[in-house]
């Protein structure tokens, strides 16, 4: 679904990714563990298309297409779902208007037909009640006034009403108490583990990875995957640290 050969890029003309390769099937969920400063959340905005994140080198193709050849909103009609590490708000924008006119706006760019109100209501509906966000919640300005749990709650409903074929989340344990780490663990399950979808995770700790159980784990650093392995990966650097493995 994700090929990524050799992808090199920089912020501001400082190189951050130094040939990273990667590759995520359909039906996998792939976790990206690292220190500080790694590259994890520029290689999302890098996927992503966030402006300032200029490639250098190196190819990237999502179901076969080529990725950088599109615009963001080329990418999350194609299927690409990328979640922030801190989500923004979007004062005077009610969560439904934005999510309608999103959900809607990717269906026009596929050829298909906008959802009426009542369609996109019954969606909503049961999209926040997997998340266990209340429907009032939706009705409010985006984000404003949410706490950080209600925030990542907010953006798996997203998740859910846009029904992407891959996810990038970002640190979407950031903030979260044991209890919201286990309804979002449990959203993520639900809306993208299936076996035409796929997932990528990244994150600083294993916590999240106890309730989604990923594929493979892989260690990136110095703009480098440096490592790869299974969930007992994870175990390993949360033991042990990033230190030795990044110097073996």
């Amino acid at each position: 679904m994700l090929q990524i050969n050799n992808l090199t890029n920089s912020i501001d003309g400082k190189a951050i990714l130094k040939g990273l390769s990667l590759t995520l099937n359909a039906g996998e969920i792939h976790a990206i563990m690292g220190p500080n400063g790694a590259g994890k959340s520029t290689l999302a905005y890098t996927l992503g298309g966030r402006p300032g994140y200029e490639v250098t080198g190196g190819t990237t193709t999502f179901e076969g297409a080529d990725l950088f050849a599109m615009d963001p909103h080329e990418r999350a009609a194609a299927g690409l779902f990328l979640g922030f590490q801190y989500p923004v708000e979007i004062p005077g924008v009610s969560n439904l208007q934005f999510l309608r006119e999103s959900l809607n706006s990717q269906r026009r760019a596929r050829g298909e037909k906008d959802l009426t109100g009542g369609e996109f209501i019954k969606l909503a509906k049961e999209k926040a009640a997997l998340l266990g966000l209340d429907m009032d919640m939706l009705k409010r300005p985006v984000n404003v006034g949410f706490s950080g749990g209600e925030k990542k709650r907010n953006e798996m409903v997203q998740m859910g009403i846009l029904d992407p074929k891959l996810a990038i989340l970002d640190e979407t344990d950031s903030g979260l108490d044991i209890d919201a780490l286990k309804v979002v663990g449990a959203g993520i399950n639900a809306i993208m583990r299936k076996p035409d979808k796929a997932v990528l995770l990244i994150t600083h700790y294993q916590r999240l990875l106890d309730y989604v159980r990923p594929d493979f784990v892989h260690v990136l650093a110095g703009g480098r995957i440096v490592k790869s392995g299974g969930p007992d990966l994870a175990l390993e650097l949360e033991r042990e640290g990033y230190a030795e493995v990044v110097a073996a």
